[in-house]
């Protein structure tokens, strides 16, 4: 388990629920590691300003986490995390390693489209 204030994906079934059921998701697939930390940080603080998505972290060594670390977007990726975001039941975009407030926020607009409201 992850020890951050998101929501906690643990199954398969799970994340495909969420993510059949709501338009926009972002998930943080990774470990409480350096690289990783600093993500979830953003993640936090932008679910009151982005609340047109829905945000979670899932931890990177549990089994379950295969379908994100497989898929084709994912492929070939060497660094942690692994943030992927789902439009409509689909993964849009995907990245690996870390990422500051600016480039998460430009993924969220541009797959998202305006977060005002």
């Amino acid at each position: 388990m992850l020890y951050t204030n998101l929501n906690h994906v643990e199954t398969t079934e799970q994340l495909e629920k969420i993510i059949s059921e709501n338009e926009n998701v972002m998930v943080c697939c990774g470990r409480m590691g350096p690289m990783c930390i600093p993500v979830y940080g953003i993640m936090e603080e932008l679910e009151a300003e982005y609340t047109n998505v829905k945000f979670f972290d899932m931890d990177f060594d549990n089994p379950e986490a295969q379908v994100i670390r497989s898929a084709s977007l994912t492929r070939g990726f060497m660094g942690l995390p692994y943030t992927v975001y789902y439009k409509d039941g689909k993964m849009v975009h995907a990245t690996s390693s870390i990422q500051n407030m600016s480039q998460v926020k430009g993924i969220l607009d541009n797959h998202f489209g305006n977060h005002k409201g």
